[in-house]
Order: C-alpha cells, then structure tokens, then sequence
C-alpha cells in the first residue's frame, strides 16, 4: 500500500509510436499474493501472471476481459507476487499523440482509466516483465509532491467477490482530480 500511495504524483512515461508520452498518476490499486484480488493469490504462478514474480520496478501487462491491456508495477522483491495497477493519469506530454492513437479530437477522460491509459500511451502485452527503468517506459518523479490528507482511500474497483478482501481500502486515489476513473 506505501508504494501505491507514494506513486501518486509520479509520471508515467512511454517514448514509442510516435514520441513521448506521459501523465501524472492519480489513481493506483495495491495487489498482494495475500488476498484473493491478486491474481497470484497464494503464490500461485501461472504463464499469465509471471511478471508479478519479478522483482520490483518490473512491468506486469495482461489482458482483461479479452479487451483492455492494463498496465501495473511490480513492487516487492523477486518471488514475492506484489503490484500495483495504474488506474488514471492526468495527461501531460504528448497529448495529441495519445489523441491520434484513439483517432479523436478532444483529450477528455483519455486516461481516466486503465484501459483507457494505456491506449493513449501506446502500451501493449509486449511491454509485459520490461525495466521500468528506460527507454520505452518508465516511472520520472518531477517533484509534484501530493500530500496524505489529499490522497483518499476506497475499496478497489471490479472485486466480484465476497469478504474481506473484496473490501481492502487499497484504491488510492488524488482527491478532486478531474482525471479519476467513474
């Protein structure tokens, strides 16, 4: 949950398929093999979900619902299944090449959600177990420091199950951040 929460604010940065692209993250979903949201729950290691098992500052890309490529961090060290979903950015560099990658004229709700976000940034599967570290993506702290009493705390969107779990304040999000996911 501290990475989660400390991510708020960073950029979320591509320089491929055209150019640069980038927004600031304002809302996050923490992950843990602890809990039956991850999809490593128990240390179970599929195919799909490997990159989890990496160590931390890796990628971990997959495909949800068969439509959407969604786009997470990888956050503890190697064979420890931890990561957080990138859920939202406010859009920064490259806007009108995020615009022609959805091919329409007005920026709004772009990137407020995770399939939405990586579309707009170019990210696909084959950017799945990468470096976050450069030179295709990677995470820049341009010093935009978000304060505790502006971060808010919910459950996680999409949890269709019962119990505790299903109820973990794990989403993170920049209050009254117009970018937000619905």
């Amino acid at each position: 949950m501290k990475i989660a929460r400390a991510l708020l604010g960073k950029f979320l940065v591509t320089d491929f398929a055209g150019g640069i692209s980038s927004g600031m993250i304002v809302e996050t979903e923490a992950y843990s093999w602890m809990e039956r949201g991850c999809h490593a729950f128990n240390q179970r290691k599929t195919n799909r979900n490997a990159a989890m098992f990496e160590g931390g500052g890796v990628s971990y890309v997959y495909l949800c619902y068969g439509v959407h490529e969604l786009f997470n961090i990888v956050t503890n060290k190697p064979g420890i299944a931890e990561a957080v979903l990138i859920r939202a950015l406010e859009p920064v560099d490259g806007i009108e090449l995020m615009m022609d990658r959805y091919n329409i004229k007005n920026p709004k709700g772009i990137t407020s959600g995770p399939g939405k976000l990586t579309k707009a940034l170019g990210i696909t599967r084959k950017h799945n177990q990468i470096e976050l570290n450069g030179p295709t993506v990677w995470i820049e702290d341009r010093n935009m420091k978000v304060k505790p009493k502006d971060i808010h705390s919910s459950a996680r969107i999409g949890m269709n199950f019962e119990g505790k779990d299903a109820v973990l304040p794990w989403r993170f999000t920049i209050k009254g951040n117009s970018w937000v996911s619905k």
